[in-house]
């Protein structure tokens, strides 16, 4: 990958001229490498895909681009392609939201006290907003079936993980009636959203928009590794109820109880597949990392949490 010194000339040249200052890394982003930086006093972020990673990032830009139309909290989009030749691989330049993205943190810092108290309203509004979204010009855009998505994967990768299989089985057996299929942010959670002392100022990393469930995304929001120990589980601020009763103040679905526990059970087995991804990745040479290689860790956590949630135990 080129120097800073080669990137700040590239970004210039690739932004009419601008006068380039403060570029930097950002730690953090398991496919794409993230940088923050002036351009003539307007601060901004660079993500720049790593080699190996394969998602769309045009297809991103213009979903960003439609849920902001929609009224959702994201970042404006300045820049975007996939083509290698500006910065030597698919690139997504948005301009800089300022808050905090450490889950941690927002849980437990005094700073963030008032924002606790309606990020699980905020959060359910954003997301009724993204799910009555229309997909017109999003053609990139497929649904599929995430639990034989899921159950495929864990198949290729060839590894034996009973808990796994388990809860493959009662996700079959306890299969909701399906929605007509909205686009979803695919990885909506604490982490993911740029928080501030007054709530959620930003939605970020869509890589994973598709089309699915609409409970696919409140599922997701419920998984307990995305509470960060806290008992609350909805990301560590809230409970179900409130959340689904916002959600459909907003004009979301009436989802009940049921449905939202199904797909956070297929949330907690589809972060345990996405772990064992992650670090195969590693392992295999195609993306060196040592963020990746400690992902791995990981899996046997959501293999307990599985039990858990499976039990009724949280």
């Amino acid at each position: 990958m080129a120097s800073i010194e080669t990137l700040a000339t590239q970004l210039s040249e690739l932004l009419d001229g601008a006068r380039i200052d403060d570029l930097g890394r950002l730690s953090g982003g398991a496919s794409r490498d993230t940088f923050r930086f002036s351009a003539d006093g307007r601060q901004l972020v660079l993500q720049r895909q790593r080699p190996g990673a394969t998602n769309d990032m045009g297809l991103e830009a213009a979903v960003v681009r439609a849920a902001r139309l929609a009224g959702v909290d994201v970042a404006e989009v300045v820049a975007a392609s996939t083509d290698h030749a500006a910065l030597g691989a698919p690139y997504l330049i948005m301009e800089a939201v300022a808050g905090e993205t450490i889950a941690r943190k927002i849980l437990r810092d005094d700073d963030f006290a008032v924002a606790r108290q309606r990020l699980t309203g905020q959060w359910a509004q954003a997301l009724a907003r993204l799910h009555a979204m229309p997909d017109d010009g999003l053609t990139g855009l497929v649904a599929s079936d995430p639990l034989a998505q899921w159950r495929d994967t864990l198949d290729v990768l060839g590894q034996p993980h009973p808990t796994f299989e388990l809860a493959l089985r009662w996700l079959d057996a306890h299969r909701p009636p399906p929605r007509s299929p909205v686009v979803v942010h695919g990885d909506f959670r604490l982490g993911n959203m740029i928080i501030g002392p007054d709530g959620l100022r930003a939605v970020i990393d869509w890589e994973l928009a598709h089309l699915g469930d609409p409970a696919e995304d409140l599922g997701w929001l419920c998984v307990k590794a995305w509470r960060f120990g806290s008992r609350l589980p909805v990301a560590g601020v809230g409970e179900y109820d409130p959340l689904l009763g916002a959600y459909a103040a907003a004009g979301g679905s009436n989802i009940d109880r049921e449905t939202l526990r199904w797909w956070e059970v297929l949330g907690t087995l589809k972060w345990g597949v996405m772990c064992i991804l992650q670090t195969t990745a590693h392992l295999s040479g195609m993306s060196r990392s040592h963020e990746l290689a400690a992902i791995g860790r990981r899996v046997c956590e959501n293999e307990h949490d599985l039990f858990l949630v499976l039990q009724g135990a949280w």
